[in-house]
């Protein structure tokens, strides 16, 4: 399916968690196709930044605002009158939802609830596309991939919050947005799954690529906790491909597309940690290396993989980079960055090349 500009040329979107990594590299791509970005979020996580560096801000309305006010939130909504919400904001961290719990429940679960009811309130809106996580299924450390009526689970506060948010997304949808009332409500909802998106742009902390690039960039060896788990790793541009699909499909047949959807890369591109340091550190080059992190951890799935058959038959979605092309693209725009080029149009020009590559 091709994302198609002149759809969301003059659309307004409303996009929570736009100063994050992901947010960040959405808001651009629609900012590119043409729409009125209004962004709603709290300063951005980390210093550097992606929103910063990359000057998301200059094409777009962007709001500071946190997502657990819902008075705020439904009044900025309300004020804009968007016709496709997007819902990225998040605690998006599993490590640190060990050490703040409460925060990660509030913002996941309740800063869902807040949207949705935003959205109600609003009465411009057509199309919800709610972003979760893969992390929210009951994962049971099978060798395949889950599928979207697979039951929620999460061992990890992040992980259970995220199982949550598809629950509150479930309720909504049955009771508020059901497709069999669709011609009364007018609202189309739907949740996404992706996880271990990657890209140039992220310093977030305790996030595998992040943590490499800030070790070699200060000249030290790479250690690494879990060298063995296995992840879905794809380029952050290969959900946001999806997402950006859905939303159409929504709008155009709405009932038809209303429930939940995986995002992943093809199997062969689920890999172990261990070979994503090394294959990095050696594109990278200047001489960097890694060490095994052998102190107590806490507890974080060994084995997640997701089956995307779904999206890739009903939406005609497919990964477009492997993931050696992907993290060729992550040690270009980080070089690019320590260059000190403009990262705004890199960014751009990262987009460009892999949306020539989409049908």
């Amino acid at each position: 399916m091709v994302i198609d500009a002149s759809f969301w040329a003059g659309k307004t979107v409303f996009l929570t968690g736009h100063t994050g990594f992901k947010g960040g590299w959405l808001s651009l791509w629609l900012q590119e196709l043409g729409a009125k970005v209004v962004g709603y979020a709290l300063p951005p996580p980390t210093n550097p930044s992606l929103f910063e560096v990359a000057r998301v801000a200059d094409g777009m309305t962007s709001i500071e605002g946190d997502i657990r006010d819902l008075a705020r939130l439904a009044a900025v909504m309300v004020e804009h009158q968007p016709a496709i919400v997007i819902h990225m904001a998040a605690q998006p961290l599993v490590r640190y939802s060990y050490q703040n719990p409460v925060e990660t429940y509030s913002t996941n679960v309740m800063g869902t609830v807040n949207l949705l009811e935003a959205v109600r309130q609003a009465g411009s809106v057509k199309v919800v596309v709610n972003i979760t996580s893969d992390k929210c299924y009951d994962n049971r450390e099978w060798i395949w991939g889950y599928r979207e009526n697979e039951p929620m689970g999460g061992y990890d506060p992040y992980s259970s919050s995220k199982g949550c948010a598809e629950l509150v997304a479930s309720a909504y949808r049955a009771s508020y947005f059901n497709p069999k009332e669709f011609n009364h409500h007018g609202v189309a909802l739907a949740s996404v799954r992706a996880g271990n998106v990657i890209g140039g742009g992220d310093w977030a902390e305790d996030r595998l690529i992040p943590d490499i690039i800030r070790a070699i960039t200060q000249g030290k060896p790479v250690h690494i906790r879990s060298p063995h788990a296995i992840r879905p790793w794809q380029h952050v541009l290969e959900p946001l491909a999806g997402y950006l699909q859905l939303a159409q499909k929504l709008w155009e047949d709405g009932p038809a597309y209303g429930e939940g959807w995986n995002f992943g890369p093809n199997d062969e591109d689920a890999k172990p940690v261990s070979w994503i340091v090394e294959h990095l550190t050696k594109t990278w080059g200047e001489g960097a290396t890694w060490t095994l992190d052998g102190r107590d951890h806490p507890h974080e799935a060994h084995y997640l993989k997701l089956d995307c058959s779904k999206a890739k038959t009903r939406l005609e979605w497919q990964p477009r980079w492997n993931l050696e092309s992907t993290l060729s693209a992550i040690v270009d725009w980080h070089h690019a960055y320590r260059a000190g080029k403009a990262m705004r149009e890199v960014t751009l020009q990262q987009i460009a090349t892999y949306n020539g590559l989409l049908p």
